[in-house]
């Protein structure tokens, strides 16, 4: 089978390309293999990865419920607070959830950068963002 070269094939090409360079630039970064060291850890600790479950499944079951309009116990807030707090206080645990949270900020920058090359016709500068906010980089939320 032949396969025809169409513009949007070459146009493809050269941006899978350019995306396959922006991740090696990123594999290729310290923090990156930070945050994976910290995965990893994280993937061969069952202990870990059960409470982390058990805090994510119990986080959920609560939202369901209030989204349905039923109140919450004390109790079961005060429940849901013990094992999340207990959560955080294990290295493992923490470091995973530190790990997310700057993979999210990666992908964050990342994302609003190609949405402003959209939105601007053109390659943004750091002034381009709105100026409310820290810029895409800062990690402050805005």
């Amino acid at each position: 089978m032949h396969t025809i070269m169409t513009a949007n094939t070459v146009e493809d090409s050269v941006l899978l390309q350019k995306t396959r360079e922006l991740c090696e630039t990123l594999a290729g970064q310290p923090e990156f293999e930070s945050i994976r060291s910290r995965v990893d850890l994280f993937m061969i600790n069952d202990q870990a990865k059960e409470q982390y479950q058990l805090v994510s499944a119990k986080g959920e079951h609560l939202q369901h419920k209030q989204a349905q309009g039923a109140e919450l116990s004390p109790e079961e807030i005060a429940d849901f607070e013990q094992q999340r707090d207990a959560l955080f206080r294990d290295p493992v645990a923490r470091g995973f959830l530190d790990a997310q949270q700057e993979m999210h900020r990666i992908q964050e920058t990342i994302a609003a950068y190609v949405g402003k090359t959209f939105e601007l016709g053109r390659v943004p500068a750091v002034e381009d963002f709105d100026s409310g906010s820290c810029g895409p980089t800062c990690g402050c939320g805005h």
